[in-house]
C-alpha cells in the first residue's frame, strides 16, 4: 500500500478498493469531502498496480463526492495492451454511484531520448518564501494539513480585496508534504496537480478557489527533490468557470509533470 494513497487490492480480479481518510478530505466541517487530486491518484494507484507500468498521461472527470469513511470500489479495465504502453480506464464508485472516471496511458519505451524545452522560472529559493496563508481552511486536520506551501509569486490566500488581480494569471507555489518520509512520485505530483484552483484567487485578486471539473495530468522525467515548484497559469475566468494549467518542477529545474484543469470558480466570504 502506498504511504499517502491507501489503495488496496480486493479478492476480485481487477477490482481496488479505499476507505476515504478524513486527512484526505476539504470543505466544511459537517461537508468533507474527498480531495479532487486524491481522486485521481487513487486511480492511478490501482491502475499501475494493475498493469505493472508507469503512468505517462491520465484524465479524471470528477462526477460526484465521496465522503470521509465512504468504501470506494475502484475498478480497472485496460482494453488494449501493447509490448511497451497499456490504455485504461478506471471507474471510481461509491457503491451505485460513480465518483470519478480517469482514463490514462501507461508504460515505457527503452532507448528513447530525452530533451527539455520548458524552463523553470526564475523564484526565491523555498526557505526565502512566505507562508501560504489557507484563509478558507475549516478542520485542523484536513487535506491542508498535510503540506508545506510556500509563495513564490503572487499573492496566495488574500483576502478578498487585499491584491490587486494579477496581470498575466501567473502565480508560484513551493510545494512538499509535511510527512518528510513521504517520496515524491507520481501520485504525490498527481496530488499537487490539484492545487491549480488555489491560482484562482491570485489571478483575481481575491479569496477564492474552485472546485475541479477535471483534471488531466502528463508525467516527464523523474529526479529526487524535497519541493517541487508549482508554476500555476489561470487562462480565463468566465460564466462561473475558470481554465488554468501547472507546471511542476523539481528544485534543479527539471519539469516533472504538466497538468490542466477546468473548475467552478467559488469566491469565498
Amino acid at each position: 500500500m502506498h504511504p499517502f494513497i491507501p489503495v488496496e487490492p480486493t479478492d476480485r480480479p481487477g477490482h481496488y478498493r479505499m476507505t476515504v481518510p478524513k486527512n484526505l478530505c476539504v470543505g466544511p466541517p459537517d461537508r468533507l469531502f474527498m480531495f479532487g487530486g486524491v481522486g485521481l491518484a487513487s486511480a492511478l494507484a490501482a491502475v499501475e498496480a494493475h498493469t505493472g507500468r508507469p503512468t505517462v498521461w491520465a484524465a479524471a472527470q470528477y462526477l460526484s463526492y465521496a465522503r470521509p469513511g465512504t468504501e470506494l470500489d475502484l475498478e480497472v479495465i485496460v482494453p488494449v495492451t501493447g509490448k511497451y504502453n497499456s490504455q485504461a480506464r478506471v471507474i471510481t464508485r461509491a457503491g451505485d454511484q460513480e465518483i470519478i472516471t480517469v482514463n490514462a496511458a501507461l508504460g515505457s519505451r527503452p532507448d528513447s531520448p530525452h530533451h527539455q524545452w520548458a524552463v523553470m522560472p526564475a523564484v526565491p529559493p523555498p526557505e526565502d518564501c512566505p507562508e501560504m496563508t489557507i484563509r478558507w481552511q475549516r478542520d485542523p486536520d484536513d487535506m491542508n494539513s498535510q503540506w508545506d506551501r510556500r509563495v513564490a509569486a503572487g499573492s496566495f490566500g488574500r483576502e478578498r480585496g487585499k491584491a490587486p488581480p494579477a496581470t498575466d494569471g501567473i502565480g508560484r507555489l513551493w510545494v512538499r508534504p509535511s510527512n518528510p518520509d513521504l517520496p515524491i512520485d507520481r501520485l504525490v505530483l498527481a496530488v499537487m496537480a490539484d492545487f491549480l484552483p488555489s491560482g484562482v484567487g491570485n489571478a483575481l485578486g481575491a479569496n477564492a478557489g474552485g472546485n475541479s471539473l477535471d483534471n488531466t495530468i502528463r508525467y516527464m522525467n523523474f529526479v529526487p527533490t524535497e519541493w517541487v515548484l508549482a508554476d500555476i497559469r489561470i487562462h480565463a475566468v468566465h460564466a462561473g468557470f475558470a481554465h488554468g494549467r501547472l507546471h511542476l518542477f523539481a528544485q534543479d529545474g527539471t519539469l516533472l509533470a504538466t497538468a490542466s484543469q477546468s473548475l467552478i470558480v467559488r469566491i469565498h466570504s
